[in-house]
């Protein structure tokens, strides 16, 4: 008989969020919920209370907190607001997933790490910003890291089992993560000005958010992924590949020095790698229909041309700067890509706008959560200027 773990879900009205509740529900003999965490969605949030019946549930602020307990009426579940809460119930559980979006994600994923938790980690964010500073956490305090990033979640699949993240492994020659080249992959170049943040969020394989989808039409994205994997999997920048692979199909691949490739092959559906590491290291049901090879017929490959996607360029630039340059990459992405969405500037000025940053932010070399979050705003407050200049 398997024993009922409990499971804190970071960030869970999002897209991860919602699929992790979904994967759950199937296996109510492994999991037990133990705290939901939302942001804006907060009807949806108290939905999830009153079918999941978590112990906790927290939210952004005290006037959230007000509302989500009108929402829930007398349901016996204590509700919380702030970040110290959600450090708390990021502590509490045996597994935690991280699937707050962007910088906010940091100080919760850490908690979990510093904590000794088995982390589910959506937040890319937490390496791409944390870096090694986060993965000394983890060794640090006996903790388990987890990709739920469909890309590196196939990258552990495909390397030797037994051997945990932030390990090298011997013989590896590459690692290869796949791009779909989002929405705007074969759009002629001097149409990309006028991209409107509707378009961009049309992501033709996956079902995202907005700031996500967006990251995928740049391939910002994909370029936060090579940031993670490089510390994810103790792997040097220079053998990090990406490869555009239209159709989804090859989620990432592992090439090995004795010439053979391995790859995780699947449909584009998020529950594939959450029930993956829920369940770690067996293999449960996700609810996902069986891959038919015969109907998808051709799959395709290509390199991405970084004239398109300078955004995938910048962020391979920054990791090879070190330091505090994807701190700084990521800040101004997450400033450009708002700015787009509220119609502040167009689409090719997000690249702009992190290019701009990146020239004005000089690289430190920051060694604990407060220095960093002293240099995220800085950068933040710089690209900041920069969007009113261009809008």
């Amino acid at each position: 008989m398997v024993a009922i773990r409990s499971l804190t879900i970071l960030g869970a009205t999002g897209s991860i969020g919602t699929s992790t509740l979904d994967v759950v529900a199937r296996h109510p003999e492994r999991f037990r919920v133990h705290a939901l965490t939302g942001h804006r969605r907060l009807e949806l949030l108290a939905e999830q209370c009153v079918q999941y019946r978590p112990e906790r549930a927290v939210v952004p602020d005290a006037e959230g907190a007000a509302r989500l307990r009108r929402l829930v009426g007398s349901l016996p579940v204590q509700i919380d607001h702030g970040t110290q809460a959600l450090c708390e119930v990021a502590a509490e559980a045996q597994i935690v997933m991280a699937a707050i979006v962007g910088a906010a994600g940091l100080p919760s994923a850490l908690a979990a790490a510093r904590a000794g938790r088995q982390i589910l980690l959506a937040n890319k964010e937490a390496l791409v910003m944390g870096g090694q500073l986060f993965v000394d956490a983890v060794a640090r305090h006996g903790a388990t890291l987890l990709p739920i990033d469909s890309e590196h979640n196939a990258i552990f699949q495909c390397l030797p089992r037994g051997r945990d993240t932030g390990q090298s492994v011997d013989g590896i020659a590459r690692v290869i993560l796949t791009a779909s080249g989002g929405p705007f992959r074969d759009v002629p170049l001097e149409h990309l000005r006028e991209v409107t943040p509707d378009q961009a969020c049309a992501h033709p394989n996956w079902v995202m958010g907005r700031k996500i989808s967006v990251d995928s039409a740049t391939m910002m994205n994909k370029g936060l992924e090579v940031i993670e994997a490089r510390w994810l999997f103790d792997v040097a920048p220079e053998r990090i590949e990406v490869l555009i692979h239209p159709q989804s199909v090859i989620h990432s691949m592992v090439s090995y020095v004795d010439g053979s490739v391995i790859a995780q092959l699947g449909n584009p559906d998020m529950r594939t790698p959450i029930a993956y590491a829920l369940a770690y290291p067996e293999r449960i049901d996700a609810g996902v229909a069986a891959l038919n090879l015969a109907q998808i017929g051709t799959l395709r490959f290509e390199t991405p041309d970084l004239k398109r996607f300078p955004c995938l360029r910048l962020a391979q630039a920054a990791l090879v700067a070190g330091g505090s340059a994807p701190v700084v990459l990521n800040a101004a992405n997450e400033i450009a890509v708002e700015a787009f969405l509220s119609g502040r500037i167009g689409f090719l000025a997000i690249a702009e706008t992190v290019d701009a940053t990146l020239s004005r932010v000089a690289v430190q070399y920051p060694d604990s959560l407060e220095h960093l979050a002293e240099i995220d705003q800085q950068a933040r407050g710089v690209a900041r200027a920069l969007v009113e200049v261009i809008s």
